[in-house]
């Protein structure tokens, strides 16, 4: 089975301000999208069970909006509690959003413990395609350049031996495995990069 060419992009509105991030995503073959992308990120939208996988989009909220809240994120700027600076990204095949990759910038306490620099999500229909060990594979090269970081730490719940064998593919080394009250344990993979 071939998969189809699978690209990330991040979310963008003010290309002056993103125009170094915008290059770089290009030497590794991912373009920045922009609000001709709604009606493909809406439609992938009622196939993710939870809308915390978009980062709080909903069916009734101004894409624009929410375009400009990943912008000010990715920028460090208007950051929730407990949030840092993160750079959320869509993998779209074709015309479609298959997934999102979230790239966290930094750690607080909170990503250490449990969730790390890079989390992703495949749209339920879309799984079991190679999409996401090619996401993570591209989130990684982010990671690299141009963020500079030179390890990247991925975690995922202990039931999800799919997301295992995705960050092992990318090359992940198992930490240790962390509690998490009410949740499936945590297991913590570092890369180098």
């Amino acid at each position: 089975m071939t998969v189809p060419t699978l690209r990330i992009e991040p979310i963008d509105l003010r290309p002056q301000a993103m125009g170094a991030l915008k290059t770089a995503f290009k030497e590794h073959g991912i373009e920045p999208i922009d609000l001709r992308h709604e009606s493909a990120f809406r439609a992938s939208n009622p196939e993710v069970p939870d809308f915390d996988a978009w980062f709080g989009f909903t069916p009734g909220k101004d894409f624009s909006s929410f375009v400009r809240e990943m912008q000010q994120q990715a920028a460090g700027a208007n950051l929730r509690e407990g949030f840092v600076p993160a750079t959320f990204l869509l993998a779209m095949v074709q015309d479609r959003v298959v997934g999102r990759v979230s790239i966290r910038h930094a750690l607080n306490e909170q990503l250490l413990n449990l969730g790390g620099h890079i989390g992703y999500c495949v749209v339920p229909g879309e799984r079991n395609k190679g999409y996401a060990t090619e996401m993570l594979r591209q989130a990684l090269d982010h990671c690299r350049h141009p963020l500079g970081l030179t390890r990247a730490l991925v975690t995922c719940d202990e039931t999800n031996a799919a997301s295992r064998r995705v960050i092992e593919k990318n090359g992940g080394i198992l930490e240790d495995m962390r509690d998490v009250p009410g949740a499936p344990r945590r297991m913590r993979y570092w890369i180098d990069l």
